[in-house]
C-alpha cells in the first residue's frame, strides 16, 4: 500500500479524543534494531478509532516504523501492531510530535472500543457523535497545511512509482477502500476508436470495459467536464445498464470525476461504484474524489492524444475534421458553449442567421456532439420546389421515405423552415406535438432542429407563420452573427479553407500576403462564409504555382476572386447617382435609401431594429424612404425613363411593389 494513501486515510478519519481521566493505559514499543525493541517512555494517547490512533511524544520516530501497542482499560487488555504513517506538531515551537498510526484491523479492537465508549457520560457521547457527523476538513489553517503535505506525499509516490507495473491498480484499490465502495475504474479516451477504455479496474476485467465516449454517466462527465454523484434508484434515466446486463452486476450508486492533462483537456474519468451500506456517496466522498481526480490528472499529465479519425474536437486538428466551427471571437466561444448546453436536449431548436453563416453546419455538430450522435441525422430543405418530394420526406408513412421515421433516436434538420407552406406548417406542428406520423404504425423519437434566415417572430406578428410551431422551436434558440461582425475570424477561416483546398488539389500549402489578408478582412462578405470559401477556392485555382497570393481582385478584372455582383443582386443598381446633372442632395438621398434598404436586409427585414442600429427613429426611417422614392419617381418622369419600381422588403427579400 502506498504511504501517501495511508496518510490520507489517517487524516480523513474521525478518531475519538482520549481524556486523561479515562484510565486508559497505553504502551508503545518500537523496533530499534535487529531483535531489539524499546518502549516510548513519554507516549501519551491522543485519539483512537478502529483503523488508527494518534499519540504524542518528544521522542523521534520515522514514518514507516513498525510499532507494537498495548491497550488496557479496566478488565480489557489487547495488543496490536501498527505502522507510523504521519508525523506533525501543533505549532512550530512545539517539542512534542504527534504520530499517526495505521492499525491492523482486529475484531478485538472493536470490542475493546465498545467497552471504552460505554463508559462515557451521555454528554460526552453526544459531543463525540456531533463531532463525527459534522466534522469538516480544511476548516482551519493547520488542516490546510495537512492537506498540502498529503498532496506532496502523493506527488512523491507518483514521481517514484508512476511508471511501475501495478501502480495504477494499487491506486484504484486504495480509492475503493477509502470511499468504502465496491468497484472503481479509470477510463482514458482512445481518439482513433472514439471510445473510453478502462486502463485499470477493480472488481471487473478491464478489457471488457470500452464504449462510445458519449454513453452513460462516464460519457456525460467526459463530454461536459461536470462531475456527477448519482443514486441510480432516483435518476435511472441517466444510467445505461448495458454493462450491468453483460457483466451480471447491479449498479446502485456512481460517483464520477473528470481527469485532465497538463493542457487542461479532459482525457478520461475515474468512476467509483456502489457505496457500501448506503444509497449514494456523500459530500465527504465528493471532496475525496476531487483530490483523487487531481492525483490521477497528475499521473496522466503528459497524455495528449491526437488523431485524424477522432470525432472529438479537442483530440483532432480542425483541418482534419469534416464538421468544425472555426473562429476565436467571443461570439464563436459562445456558440461552442451553446453546443455543450444544448447537445443532449430533446427539445426542438431554432437556429437563425443570414444565408451562408453556417446554420446547417452548427446543427450537424449539435447532433454529432450529443447523445443522439450515434444515430442518423437527416437534412431536409423546406424550400424544395418539388412539393411531392417534400411531402414524402416529412409526412410519408413509409419508414424508408419519412425522415422522422428513419431518424429514430437521431436528429432531423429542417433547413429554411420559414419556406414551408401554411398547410405544411400546421401538419408539421401536429406531427411534432404527438411524435407520430399520421397513418403510421409507430411513433418516432427524433430531435428537430430548424434553421431560418428571416425574423420568424416578425413573420408571426404579421400573420405569415404558424404561431404555435414558432413557439415550439423558439424554446431553444441560437443566433449566428454574420461574418462582417466578426472580422477577426476571417484569417482563421481563410487558413482552414486554404489547407482543405490545397490538399484537395494536391498542391503545397499557400498563404495570402498581409495586404491581401487585410483586404479580405475589410470586405463585408454579403454571402458570409459561403462566399469566403468560394473566394479561397478561386485563389487556389487561379494561382497554382504561387505560394503567396498577393492580390485580391475585386472589380475591373476578368477573373475576380470576390463576386462583387453579389451586392448588385442584393441591393440593386443605383440609378442617377453618376448623373452630374442631378443635384447632390438628391443623389445623396438615393444613396442613403440603398444604405437603409441594405441595413433592413441585414436585419432580416426588421425595420425597427435597422433604425435602432442606424441611430434613427422608426418614423425617420419611413420618411427617408418616402422622400427618396419621390425623388426617384420625379427623376424617372423628367428623363422619360421607365418609372423606378417601388421597393419593399418582404420576408427579408427585395420585391417590386
Amino acid at each position: 500500500m502506498l504511504a501517501s494513501f495511508s496518510e490520507f486515510k489517517f487524516f480523513q478519519s474521525f478518531r475519538i479524543p482520549v481524556e486523561k481521566g479515562d484510565d486508559l493505559r497505553f504502551l508503545v514499543q518500537f523496533d530499534e534494531s535487529y531483535n531489539k525493541s524499546e518502549y516510548v517512555e513519554d507516549a501519551t494517547l491522543v485519539d483512537i478509532s478502529v483503523t488508527g490512533l494518534g499519540f504524542s511524544t518528544k521522542s523521534r520516530l520515522s514514518v514507516g516504523s513498525d510499532l507494537t501497542i498495548s491497550l488496557n482499560f479496566r478488565k480489557h487488555q489487547i495488543e496490536l501492531s501498527g505502522i507510523v504513517v504521519r508525523s506533525f506538531s501543533q505549532s512550530v515551537d512545539d517539542e512534542e510530535i504527534i504520530y499517526g498510526v495505521e492499525l491492523d484491523e482486529d475484531k478485538k479492537l472493536s470490542k475493546f472500543l465498545q467497552a471504552y465508549i460505554m463508559s462515557f457520560s451521555p454528554e460526552r457521547l453526544k459531543e463525540c457523535l456531533i463531532q463525527s457527523a459534522l466534522k469538516e476538513k480544511y476548516t482551519k489553517a493547520s488542516d490546510g497545511f495537512e492537506m498540502f503535505s498529503l498532496l506532496l506525499s502523493l506527488f512523491k509516490d507518483i514521481t517514484n512509482f508512476g511508471n511501475k507495473e501495478g501502480f495504477l491498480d494499487n491506486m484504484v484499490e486504495e480509492v475503493v477502500r477509502i470511499l468504502n465502495a465496491t468497484r472503481a475504474s479509470i477510463f482514458l479516451i482512445n481518439p482513433d476508436s472514439n471510445e473510453l477504455e478502462a486502463i485499470s479496474a477493480m472488481g471487473v476485467e478491464k478489457d471488457s470495459l470500452k464504449f462510445d465516449y458519449r454513453l452513460g454517466i462516464a460519457g456525460s462527465v467526459f463530454t461536459t467536464g461536470v462531475a456527477l454523484n448519482i443514486d441510480i434508484s432516483q435518476d435511472r434515466s441517466r444510467f445505461n445498464n448495458a454493462f450491468d446486463k453483460k457483466l451480471g452486476f447491479e449498479t446502485r450508486s456512481i460517483i464520477c470525476y473528470p481527469i485532465q492533462n497538463r493542457e487542461e483537456k479532459i482525457i478520461g474519468v475515474i468512476e467509483v461504484l456502489n457505496k457500501k451500506n448506503d444509497d449514494r456517496f456523500n459530500v465527504e466522498d465528493e471532496k475525496t474524489m476531487k483530490v483523487m481526480a487531481l492525483v490521477f490528472s497528475c499521473v496522466f499529465h503528459d497524455y495528449n492524444p491526437m488523431s485524424e479519425k477522432s470525432q472529438i474536437r479537442r483530440f483532432s486538428a480542425p483541418s482534419d475534421r469534416k464538421h468544425v466551427i472555426i473562429g476565436r471571437t467571443s461570439h464563436i466561444s459562445h456558440l461552442r458553449n451553446t453546443i455543450i448546453k444544448m447537445k443532449d436536449l430533446d427539445e426542438p431548436v431554432l437556429v437563425s442567421g443570414e444565408s451562408g453563416v453556417g446554420k446547417t453546419l452548427y446543427s450537424i455538430i449539435l447532433h454529432e456532439e450529443g447523445k443522439r450522435g450515434l444515430n442518423r441525422c437527416e437534412i431536409v430543405n423546406c424550400g424544395d420546389k418539388d412539393i411531392e418530394t417534400l411531402q414524402m420526406k416529412l409526412f410519408s408513412i413509409n419508414e424508408e421515405e419519412n425522415v422522422f421515421l428513419k431518424s429514430r433516436g437521431g436528429t432531423v434538420v429542417l433547413k429554411n423552415i420559414e419556406k414551408l407552406s401554411d398547410a405544411f406548417q400546421s401538419k408539421l406542428f401536429k406531427q411534432l406535438t404527438n411524435s407520430r406520423v399520421e397513418g403510421a404504425v409507430y411513433t418516432f423519437d427524433a430531435r428537430t432542429i430548424g434553421t431560418t434566415s428571416v425574423d420568424l417572430g416578425e413573420e408571426v406578428d404579421e400573420g405569415n407563420y404558424h404561431s404555435e410551431l414558432f413557439e415550439m422551436f423558439y424554446r431553444a434558440y441560437v443566433h449566428i452573427e454574420p461574418l462582417r461582425r466578426r472580422q477577426d475570424d476571417v484569417p482563421l477561416l481563410v487558413d482552414y479553407f486554404l489547407k482543405a483546398e490545397c490538399k484537395r488539389e494536391g498542391l503545397l500549402l499557400k498563404s495570402f500576403s498581409e495586404k491581401a489578408m487585410q483586404n479580405l478582412m475589410n470586405y463585408d462578405w454579403p454571402l458570409n462564409i459561403k462566399e469566403l470559401k468560394r473566394c479561397v477556392e478561386r485563389a487556389v485555382l487561379y494561382n497554382p504555382k504561387t505560394h503567396v497570393i498577393t492580390e485580391v481582385e475585386m472589380e475591373n478584372s476578368a477573373a475576380p476572386l470576390l463576386d462583387t455582383d453579389v451586392k448588385k443582386r442584393i441591393f440593386g443598381d443605383l440609378p442617377f447617382v453618376s448623373d452630374f446633372n442631378v443635384a447632390l442632395k438628391d443623389r445623396l438621398a438615393i444613396v442613403e435609401r440603398e444604405m437603409i434598404i441594405g441595413e433592413i436586409k441585414r436585419n432580416n427585414g426588421n425595420k425597427s431594429k435597422a433604425a435602432k442600429e442606424m441611430g434613427i427613429s422608426r418614423e425617420a426611417l419611413r420618411k427617408k424612404l418616402l422622400y427618396s422614392q419621390e425623388i426617384l419617381d420625379s427623376l424617372s418622369n423628367t428623363n422619360n425613363e421607365p418609372k423606378v419600381a417601388t421597393l419593399t422588403l418582404i420576408n427579408g427579400q427585395k420585391k417590386a411593389a
